[in-house]
């Protein structure tokens, strides 16, 4: 009998008691305690997320609580004016911040649908915050390396524009976001639409798409063209940039911008879009026989920048004197209507500043307000031609010549660029107060050749001017293009004995209850030439109008400079000179470019100057000029001054073996 084997199974006396499963929360534990920094992290996590979807919540709770009634933005309870008034404190205008509410149905669907492309093409399928378009332009605008496209959807724009200050934070936009879904909660799109449309910013001063028809077109929002609906979709991009009261050709570049993204969109088909291109805009606007509106919309321009959106009544102090101001439009008209029509001189513009604070006295952007709003003043750039030579004689007297330093008008070659007189003749040896008197082209370019274009450039910038310049030979022919506002302001210094200025029009700014929201204090930036160059400077610009190119503008009993400038092919006029009561500036030419018949700056622009100036000066004293002393020498005393006996204008001159550019007798208040 095989023996038994012995079994490994214990007795139920001696076994084991079977072990109870730990129950989850001792498993937990157990793993915390092998794996700290794992559990240490998940619990960070979990807690940061209850407490941020209570303070997100919160947040939203106390946003919300400060939301206004959504139906008090359809209230348009704004005051319908800002009233503008002249350095006297009379009414020059009283401007309408809105120009009424218009309903978006009786909107032309063309201009409803040029905004959706440009500004928010899902409108009528989105909450108020757009996903889709925000990731669309997040793509773009990280493949361009820069800010392409915003995300913002109209109901976005609204809720900012309604409730919200302009400032840019994290805190701000999450407002903007619950206020934005907040509102589409309350309106149906088409409300959210029309209060838009009559609240945002159009530019030129015009809040709501009705006044700004009507300051644009002269017409209303419901009768605007294709083109003309392009236009206004474009503005809400950037109001200041692409106002065509700022520039015609960059509103009509971006209203092609906008016809592109109708096609995008499948608003409009490419041929239809490729009519509307070739339609104009037909700029026009109410105007007047005053010469103030001009005036009146850069004070409107200028507010949103000084006082922000004002919700109340503006009373706006300016520095514009309403006399000169009427004045000066007549005279232009005047001049373009009579002797203008027959030389093909269609358009001008003029300015006339306080030489010693900066202050614009006038300001008068074209012939006719109503036929064009375009301000020429302020906004043309063109070449200033020899009117820009001041520039280049006064860095040349800061490198050690005067008005008496010998130069040769001759023929001149700078790399194959061989600019001329506008005689086409040479005068051979002259003085530097003759060459600038009678505006000799080929010693500007030697001059600048001598001291270097860098230098000229950063003397008319020192000056006053603050469109960008090239520093290039060239520069001495006045080929950089600047406005008639910062060329006039540049002349300053001459007049006011160096002291740069900064042409301005607003001086104060108050509200409806008498409070002052802006104050002017300062009006000059120090001195910028010092006086003894100012004293020479008006000897040779003085010589201009004693005896030089600048005949026409002298004014009886008052000493004036000034300077001449034409561009090539008379496309360009320009007159700018000063007394030390004034500074006036005048340019005429045409806005397609095209050439008028032999107008020089000694011409038409000359006249004008005079006949304004003459105005403007017949309740003052006469003053010298700074730096200037004694009564004018007399033309023997001049002929006494330069070497040798020579005669300036004398092309045969003794001393024809002197150094070029000799320096003699250096002196201030001749010529």
């Amino acid at each position: 009998m095989a023996p038994k084997t012995l079994s490994r199974r214990r007795p139920p006396s001696k076994r084991r008691p079977q072990r109870k499963r730990a129950s989850a929360w001792v498993r937990l534990k157990r793993a915390a305690r092998r794996h700290p920094y794992v559990f240490k992290a998940l619990r960070f996590g979990m807690l940061a997320t209850i407490w941020g979807t209570i303070v997100l919540g919160g947040a939203v709770v106390y946003f919300i609580s400060r939301v206004p009634d959504p139906l008090l933005a359809t209230l348009d309870n704004r005051p319908p004016n800002v009233t503008i008034l002249a350095a006297d404190g009379a009414v020059l205008a009283e401007r309408g911040l809105r120009r009424g509410h218009i309903r978006v149905d009786v909107l032309p669907d063309h201009l409803i649908k040029a905004v959706m492309a440009t500004e928010d093409r899902r409108f009528y399928s989105h909450f108020g915050i757009d996903p889709v378009g925000l990731a669309r332009a997040s793509y773009r605008n990280l493949t361009a390396g820069t800010v392409v496209e915003g995300g913002s959807t109209i109901t976005q724009q609204l809720a900012k524009n309604l409730f919200l200050k302009p400032e840019r934070t994290m805190v701000r936009k999450l407002e903007e976001l619950i206020y934005a879904v907040w509102l589409e909660q309350r309106f149906t799109k088409d409300e959210i639409l029309e209060l838009y449309l009559n609240r945002v910013y159009f530019g030129g001063g015009t809040y709501g798409v009705e006044a700004a028809a009507r300051h644009y077109f002269d017409r209303s929002a419901r009768d605007v063209s294709l083109p003309q609906s392009a236009m206004l979709a474009g503005l809400l991009k950037a109001p200041s940039r692409y106002a065509p009261t700022r520039s015609v050709k960059a509103a009509s570049a971006r209203a092609e911008v906008v016809l592109d993204n109708m096609v995008d969109a499948g608003f409009l088909t490419g041929a239809q879009a490729d009519a509307a291109g070739q339609q104009t805009l037909a700029l026009r606007a109410k105007g007047d026989d005053t010469g103030y509106p001009y005036a009146v919309d850069w004070v409107a321009e200028l507010l949103p920048e000084y006082v922000g959106e004002h919700d109340g009544a503006l009373i706006v102090d300016t520095t514009i004197d309403a006399r000169l101001q009427r004045a000066s439009q007549e005279q232009l008209r005047k001049l373009l209507d009579g002797e203008g029509r027959a030389l093909h001189a269609g358009e001008g513009a003029v300015v006339v500043l306080d030489p010693a604070t900066g202050a614009v006295k006038a300001l008068v952007g074209g012939r006719s307000y109503k036929a064009s709003p375009y301000d020429r003043a302020l906004k043309a750039r063109r070449q200033p031609g020899s009117a820009f030579k001041p520039f280049v004689y006064l860095t040349a007297l800061e490198a050690g010549y005067t008005p008496d330093s010998i130069a040769y008008d001759g023929p001149v070659n700078i790399g194959g660029w061989q600019p001329k007189n506008y005689t086409n003749d040479y005068k051979g040896k002259v003085t530097l107060r003759y060459s600038m008197a009678h505006s000799l082209n080929t010693v500007a370019v030697k001059l600048t050749s001598q001291v270097g274009p860098q230098r000229v450039m950063q003397t008319a910038q020192r000056l006053g001017i603050r469109s960008e310049l090239h520093a290039q030979p060239s520069i001495a022919l006045g080929t950089g293009e600047v406005t008639l506002l910062e060329l006039a302001g540049a002349y300053a210094p001459f007049a006011n004995g160096g002291m740069r200025v900064l042409p301005h029009v607003i001086t104060r700014i108050r509200n409806g209850d008498g409070k002052v929201l802006y104050q002017r204090r300062k009006s000059s930036t120090g001195q910028v030439v010092a006086l003894h160059n100012v004293g020479a400077m008006n000897d040779m610009l003085n010589s201009a109008l004693v005896r030089g190119t600048g005949k026409r503008a002298a004014i009886p009993g008052h000493v004036a400079g000034g300077k001449t400038g034409t561009t090539q092919n008379s496309r360009d006029a320009w007159f700018v000179g000063y007394t030390a009561h004034y500074v006036a500036g005048v340019w005429i030419g045409n806005d397609d470019n095209t050439r008028m018949k032999k107008v020089t700056g000694g011409t038409l622009p000359a006249s004008l100057w005079h006949d304004i100036m003459l105005y403007a000066h017949q309740d003052k004293a006469p003053l010298p000029l700074p730096g200037t002393r004694g009564p004018r020498p007399s033309q023997d005393t001049i002929a006494a001054r330069l070497p040798f006996g020579a005669q300036a204008d004398n092309s045969k001159s003794a001393g024809q073996d002197r150094p070029f550019y000799q320096r003699v007798f250096g002196f201030l208040g001749g010529g």
